[in-house]
């Protein structure tokens, strides 16, 4: 090789290093920024506005549209507001919702960058009405709870132990029920792998997902056109260092493979946020009686709304065969 093509490889090499690295300076970075919005209660300012706008939008569409006057109508409600510590010390808030004779007492968990007053709005009066007491909890790193992360069910099932047994100080002679809608529903049924008291008798999961990495890996490809796989070992460390646990290291199919609490997984068949399939997923790993229900139509969060009638009716049986 002479000179000029040996000059020639060098450049060449150096140009595609130095491109090489850029590449992965901007990859971590990306990595670095859906990472903090995922887990960190602050959300990113690149992604704060348009996260911003998008709620605005899907709060214009039916039939997330007819919750809009009931989300401000549930905060005024007569409630008391319960106070906990975490077992890492952060401070968790619950507004709980007393009926005039209590049966049962639901603890109720909320969805990703939600609020217990949005996700509950259109179904806590027909629990109401039906003797449910209900303890609406606000999600550590979310609404006025502490915690500068969340955890994705990761960390907030220990949570759901505790707010069991604080329910438990006042009702312990009452069944009580956990509900959850998405990243809450993951959260109640990931709780199903501890050690619960036995008065806990069934788990309401609304679009539950499978784990925090199959969530991250299924909005990677299919909203975000990225590669998860390139981008794993970055992601697994940046979560660990937040929340001393790895997305890889548990899910709701292991909970759910040692479960013995009776579950109703609901799901509509037209989620675009998380895939009915991983309720299909959830539901063949349960071990314990269950039930499931398919809202055909419903998109995230939405079969309630979509079918209000059936399932109400979901709910009654399964208060019936369970209480």
């Amino acid at each position: 090789m002479n000179k000029k093509k040996i000059a020639k490889f060098i450049l060449g090499f150096g140009i595609t290093a130095a491109i090489s690295g850029i590449s992965a300076l901007v990859s971590k970075k990306v990595t670095k920024t859906l990472v903090e919005e995922a887990f960190d209660r602050e959300e990113p300012e690149i992604i704060k506005k348009i996260a911003e706008k998008n709620l605005d939008d899907y709060l214009e569409r039916e039939p997330y549209k007819s919750c809009v006057p009931l989300i401000e109508k549930t905060k005024e409600l007569p409630m008391e507001e319960w106070t906990l510590n975490a077992a890492d010390g952060i401070k968790l808030i619950g507004h709980f919702y007393k009926a005039e004779k209590t049966k049962r007492v639901i603890i109720a968990f909320h969805g990703w960058r939600s609020s217990w007053n949005r996700d509950f709005c259109a179904i806590l009066p027909f629990w109401h009405d039906n003797g449910c007491s209900v303890l609406l909890v606000e999600q550590r790193g979310q609404g006025n709870s502490g915690g500068e992360y969340m955890g994705f069910g990761l960390t907030e099932r220990y949570d759901c132990l505790l707010w069991i047994n604080r329910v438990n100080e006042k009702y312990k002679n009452k069944p009580v029920y956990l509900a959850g809608v998405s990243m809450g529903a993951s959260t109640v049924l990931m709780a199903a792998g501890l050690e619960l008291p036995e008065n806990v008798h069934g788990i309401m999961a609304d679009c539950g997902f499978t784990s925090a990495k199959d969530i991250f890996a299924y909005i990677a490809k299919n909203s975000l056109h990225l590669s998860y796989n390139i981008r794993r070992a970055d992601i697994e460390n940046m979560i660990k260092s937040r929340i001393s646990v790895g997305a890889e290291e548990y899910s709701t199919l292991d909970a759910l493979k040692q479960n013995k609490i009776p579950v109703l997984f609901v799901h509509g068949a037209d989620d675009g946020f998380v895939p009915v399939s991983m309720t299909y997923e959830n539901y063949k790993a349960c071990t314990a009686e269950k039930r499931l229900l398919i809202v055909p139509g419903a998109d995230h969060a939405a079969s309630y709304l979509t079918e209000k009638e059936k399932y109400e009716q979901a709910v009654l049986d399964f208060f019936k065969d369970f209480d």
